[in-house]
């Protein structure tokens, strides 16, 4: 055996047995565990989706008579009847556009699990996070129902107070947390806002 050798990560194989596309389904799962947002019947937007595999997990809460969408700048195999997915820039105009084409009522719950291209410089990619991170907030603002609830994955660093500050400005009630599935190394959190 290798020197260097690490065994697989354990979430990374439980992912593979359940059958999930990645193992940030068990990030999303210790969410819903802890907020109890992902109920049956409600219609969900996932953005930044690829692989999928909060698709997967949401699909299975909300049942198949809710509607799933999910946005990415990579395309995401098939995943059920109920969940639609398009390859598409949620900055861009296009985006706004098919999710009021394909859903034009708003959403009980926006998932966002988007992380920038990693430099390795934590600030800039903190800043990098917090850009993707309010193009989110501005989507939900647009499309997310008045009782609706909101998780999105952000890198702390020196602008997240500002950033918690605002939200808390929109949002009835913001939390903050980080799942045992994220590295243990990750400055990733998860924001949790409800109207």
């Amino acid at each position: 055996m290798p020197k260097n050798f690490i065994p697989q990560d354990q979430y990374f194989k439980k992912a593979k047995e359940l059958g999930y596309r990645a193992r940030s389904a068990f990030k999303l799962a210790e969410l819903q565990d802890k907020f109890h947002f992902l109920k049956t019947g409600l219609d969900v937007l996932d953005l930044g989706a690829a692989p999928g595999s909060w698709l997967q997990y949401a699909g299975k809460l909300v049942g198949q008579n809710a509607t799933l969408i999910g946005l990415d700048l990579q395309s995401i195999q098939p995943i059920a009847k109920n969940t639609k997915t398009f390859v598409v820039d949620i900055f861009s105009e296009e985006a706004v556009k098919l999710i009021q084409k394909h859903h034009p009522k708003p959403f009980s719950v926006i998932l966002s699990d988007l992380a920038p291209a990693t430099s390795g410089q934590k600030e800039l990619d903190h800043s990098r996070s917090l850009e993707l991170s309010r193009q989110v907030v501005a989507l939900a603002e647009r499309f997310l129902a008045p009782r609706g609830t909101l998780v999105i994955k952000v890198f702390q660093g020196g602008d997240f107070d500002a950033f918690i500050k605002e939200l808390k400005g929109q949002f009835g009630r913001v939390e903050i947390y980080k799942p045992k599935a994220s590295r243990a190394r990750s400055f990733e959190v998860y924001v949790i806002a409800r109207r």
